[in-house]
């Protein structure tokens, strides 16, 4: 079974980053989605996919990948670069 590690990124609708220092461990879809004939609603039967597993550290989520012997990819975060600037360049005239 395959599961991603990753660091989620910060929601675009709050300038907060409250919830982007945990891991999350998430289930690699393996079957594709059906079209349900009835409702023509999107499902499948692998529930896997609505769980995610929050963890304080990579370490941490890396161990239980290899303890429950799921095969694992960590996406590395990108880091954030903070540029320091004042607030009268945001008057300047730019070209």
């Amino acid at each position: 079974m395959d599961v991603r590690i990753f660091q989620p990124a910060k929601n675009a609708m709050q300038s907060g980053r409250g919830k982007t220092q945990a891991w999350v461990l998430e289930f690699v879809i393996d079957e594709a989605k059906r079209i349900d004939g009835l409702m023509g609603w999107t499902g499948s039967a692998d529930t896997r996919n609505q769980l995610q597993l929050r963890f304080p550290s990579k370490d941490e989520a890396i161990a239980y990948a290899r303890r429950q012997s799921y095969t694992y990819t960590v996406d590395e975060a990108h880091e954030r670069i903070v540029r320091p600037k004042s607030y009268a360049e945001n008057f300047t005239r730019r070209a």
